[in-house]
């Protein structure tokens, strides 16, 4: 054990390999620990748990980042970490052939709890969950640009994170929005806007696979943010007509330049989702392919029977827009919402909007967002494709 560092004891005996351990769990240390640094951990019987980050303004107490007694946290642990998340989508998901644009770390999916990382071209965007990940920033920059010697950075945390974590997390200047390549497709993004790290590189799998069923199709966009899906479905899928709507008149504008770059001829509405389809429903248009992605809604558990209501009023006004024996990709990122409660409310909407949803397949995020099994919430997002009769 390291034993130039404080140690944690918990309350409990440690009976999982989580790596959250939450403050309820803890007990409190007799001096006062700055949030974010790196603490041995030990249980109730004085039994070596790990080594971590210790918060404890945080719900999250403890983020354990190792159980090897011997493994220090320093230059060297990140190094080997990052090496084996670049491997990952380097050698075996071979990822280079196909984008220039992927998740480098997926956080607890990679074992880097409090860390995600996208790589945009030559732009590297972390997003910071942890106190404790932001006080190593300057590390994982150089480390990072040893294996990406062109990139440069860019680093952000959400303010409810700031909050939460209860650290000060100061951005530099946005990049220039670049242009990245996915499937042959090119999308212009733009890290430091509000659209997270700068385009939703966990529907890649998903957008290819809507474009297989677009062929000579009508296709509506729901939510259709920076125009992924709808461009897929332009110009790879060969749709004969394809409508993207959104709320977001920065994300339509994107949008708009995205069609451009692919010569895609798109029509992008501003437009709230559901007195649009209100207004149309009753001309009787009806489409071959409806997509719905609706961004995250909500983060907080007591406003889970509101998201769900949500969720619930928006796919059944979506599968009225859908002509017989069309195409439904409907997806949910809240985190929160379990992929049973989602397929119970799309139960529950199939049957208020008359329909019948033949689920076909039942996915998530691409392989470059890995969960490990004993950590589900690293899993969020649910796409779920459906035939409607």
């Amino acid at each position: 054990m390291t034993n130039d560092l404080a140690t944690v004891r918990l309350r409990i005996a440690r009976r999982s390999t989580h790596p959250w351990i939450f403050q309820k769990m803890v007990e409190k240390p007799a001096t006062r620990i700055p949030g974010g640094t790196v603490v041995n951990i030990v249980d109730r019987d004085n039994q070596w748990v790990g080594r971590g980050f210790y918060n404890g303004h945080s719900r999250i107490a403890l983020r354990v980042l190792t159980s090897d007694a011997d493994e220090v946290i320093d230059a060297a642990f990140f190094s080997r970490r990052l090496e084996q998340c670049i491997a990952l989508r380097r050698d075996w998901l071979r990822l280079d052939a196909v984008s220039d644009a992927y998740r480098l770390v997926h956080s607890e999916g990679d074992g880097l709890s409090g860390l995600v990382v996208d790589r945009f071209g030559r732009t590297l965007v972390l997003e910071f969950f942890s106190a404790g990940m932001y006080r190593f920033r300057s590390v994982l920059q150089e480390i990072l640009a040893g294996h990406y010697p062109e990139s440069s950075f860019y680093w952000f945390a959400e303010e409810h994170i700031q909050k939460q974590e209860s650290f000060d997390c100061r951005p530099p200047e946005p990049p220039p929005p670049g242009i990245v390549t996915e499937h042959g497709l090119r999308f212009r993004v733009a890290p430091g806007s509000k659209h997270k790290t700068g385009f939703f590189l966990d529907q890649r799998d998903n957008r290819k696979t809507v474009a297989g069923f677009c062929a000579d199709k009508r296709v509506l966009d729901l939510c259709c943010n920076t125009g992924g899906f709808a461009v897929y479905a332009k110009a790879l899928g060969q749709a004969r007509e394809v409508i993207g709507v959104d709320l977001d008149e920065e994300a339509i504008e994107l949008a708009r330049q995205n069609a451009n770059l692919n010569q895609a001829r798109v029509r992008f509405v501003q437009a709230d989702l559901f007195s649009w389809l209100r207004d149309i429903l009753p001309s009787g248009q009806r489409f071959d392919v409806v997509i719905l992605d609706p961004s995250k809604q909500t983060r907080d558990r007591e406003a889970l029977d509101f998201a769900l209501k949500r969720y619930l009023d928006m796919n059944r006004l979506a599968l009225q827009a859908l002509a017989p024996g069309g195409l439904f990709l409907t997806c949910s990122c809240t985190g929160l919402v379990s992929e049973a409660d989602f397929l119970e409310t799309l139960r529950r909407a199939a049957w208020q909007a008359g329909r019948t949803l033949q689920i076909v397949q039942v996915r998530g995020a691409g392989p470059d967002h890995p969960f490990l099994v004993h950590v589900p919430e690293s899993r969020y997002l649910k796409a779920i494709f459906g035939r409607v009769g």
